[in-house]
């Protein structure tokens, strides 16, 4: 076969496109590995309500940095959050303390972001949070503890959950989508503990429905239904959830384009604000760094380490057994 010849100019232009548009990617490359912190977003730093502590934001950028002169990253957002920071603030109020930061279009938004519940082991270890303060973190299994420090966003998957009622004998498909965090350092155990990030929605009281026209029919004809409930100012089993609102806009921005997440506080700080709290001590002037709204509701914050909880916890499973699995009742309805 013969190939047809390419005109010269044709290949002139083309040349100047790939020169043209790997410019620009290079100059996004610049703009996002700029030492110091650009003039539009350090307004955006600060300890008040929707702005982004300078510890949190250096650290966060810091990391999108590394990833990015690595070849790990190359989506021009990364992701950040303030565990310290509280989460529901009463009356149906959410406090802002994940944040999306596009230094590319200069673009930086807080949103809502629930943290980790953590468990009493009842006449064993208390290890639980509130709603609005987060007091205990760790990276041990089962803990359902956030673990602060660095991630990258991974894989995508969107799973089906069940049915839930929006109107009279109407149902709607609840779908639910989780993006897995990989870790590093103390947080290298992020996909054994499935730790990511999902909007704050569950279905509630499950039972099996007869359907057998559902796509999700099991072999029997039935799927199942419940009530969807949203706890976006609640708390999480150790991930990152979102209001449903919200993950509309981030999900997006990681689906297959791997990113960065730096989660505050990391052990390291956690230790070093318990000692000044445990002595009595402010923390102003001494380059440390906590909500003191939160630090003065929760007294001392505790990291609990794997190595310490994880055969504490698996004791307490020996000891109390869960019973067996029993399978879901037909809805009455």
């Amino acid at each position: 076969m013969r190939l047809r010849s390419i005109p010269l100019g044709f290949v002139t232009i083309l040349g100047l496109l790939v020169v043209v548009i790997g410019l620009t990617a290079s100059a996004r490359s610049f703009a996002a590995l700029q030492p110091g912190i650009p003039a539009w977003l350090k307004g955006h730093v600060g300890d008040g309500e929707d702005q982004i502590s300078q510890v949190v934001l250096e650290r966060a950028r810091a990391l999108y940095q590394r990833k990015v002169s690595e070849g790990a990253v190359r989506n021009p957002c990364y992701f950040a959050m303030d565990a310290t920071r509280p989460s529901d603030l009463g009356n149906g109020v959410l406090g802002h303390r994940y944040y999306i930061i596009c230094e590319a279009n200069q673009s930086f938004r807080a949103v809502a972001a629930g943290h980790g519940a953590g468990r009493n082991l009842k006449g064993v270890v208390n290890f639980a949070n509130g709603r609005e303060c987060s007091k205990n973190f760790g990276n041990a299994m089962d803990s359902e503890l956030t673990a602060g420090g660095a991630y990258m966003t991974s894989d995508t998957k969107t799973s089906f959950k069940g049915y839930y009622r929006v109107g009279a004998k109407q149902n709607a498909v609840f779908m639910r989508t989780f993006v897995q965090f990989d870790g590093e350092g103390e947080t290298a155990n992020a996909r054994k503990r499935v730790i990511g990030g999902h909007p704050a929605q569950v279905l509630k009281g499950l039972c099996m429905r007869k359907d057998p026209a559902s796509p999700y029919a099991n072999h029997d004809g039935f799927v199942p239904a419940g009530t969807l409930v949203t706890y976006a100012g609640g708390r999480s089993n150790g991930c990152t959830s979102w209001t449903p609102q919200d993950a509309q806009l981030i999900i997006p921005l990681m689906k297959d384009k791997p990113t960065t997440l730096y989660i505050y506080p990391e052990s390291r700080d956690i230790a070093a604000v318990a000692k000044a709290a445990a002595g009595g001590h402010a923390l102003a002037g001494t380059g440390l760094y906590w909500n003191a709204a939160c630090l003065k509701q929760i007294g001392t914050p505790k990291f609990w380490p794997k190595e310490t909880l994880e055969p504490v916890i698996a004791k307490y499973k020996a000891d109390h057994p869960a019973p067996p699995p029993q399978p879901l009742p037909i809805c009455k309805e």
